[in-house]
């Protein structure tokens, strides 16, 4: 995993303009059903956020380009278990993951809605919280409330901890 970040991080490097699009295609990945299992989209967020502390990437084009992102994979994952409901559940890779189901369902139950914020943020609730949210019938705008405000908070904390402990790093690095 390693050697493919770093040649992530150097691509990225290398391809600045388009920094904004790229973060969109890493978010959507994080935030669709399926996708979310096989991308480490989270990782390369941390990472390029690592790099915004160098400066070598301004932090507002990523930012804008990770919420996008995550409002579209997040709201076609809520469209998928609108349109298609229970049957998505029973096909692999979630099949295989049945308490990753039962996790959210029971974080529904206890928190409502707020569950898609917290989405957001948890791996085991990402790939299942924005099809729960359709399948469940909740209403395209209540559905969108809370899900722009975990798009907008998740794509700006994560690569912000990434900033952090990249300015971290290089202070501890400045002592010496």
């Amino acid at each position: 995993m390693s050697g493919w970040t770093d040649t992530f991080i150097a691509f990225i490097d290398r391809n600045q303009d388009w920094l904004p699009l790229i973060m969109l295609v890493f978010a959507a990945a994080e935030t669709t059903a399926f996708l979310s299992i096989l991308i480490p989209s989270t990782a390369v967020l941390v990472a390029v956020g690592a790099l915004a502390a160098t400066g070598a990437v301004a932090f507002w084009p990523l930012w804008a380009g990770a919420t996008l992102g995550a409002l579209t994979g997040s709201s076609f994952s809520y469209w998928l278990g609108r349109r298609y409901g229970a049957t998505i559940l029973r096909m692999r890779p979630l099949r295989d993951h049945p308490e990753m189901v039962e996790k959210t369902q029971g974080a529904f139950s206890r928190y409502g809605p707020a569950t898609i914020l917290i989405g957001h943020f948890t791996t085991v609730f990402r790939p299942v919280v924005f099809l729960l949210s359709g399948m469940s019938g909740m209403t395209l705008p209540r559905f969108l409330f809370w899900n722009l405000l975990g798009c907008v908070a998740w794509a700006f904390l994560i690569p912000k901890l990434g900033q952090f402990g990249g300015d971290l790093i290089g202070l501890v690095w400045s002592l010496f």
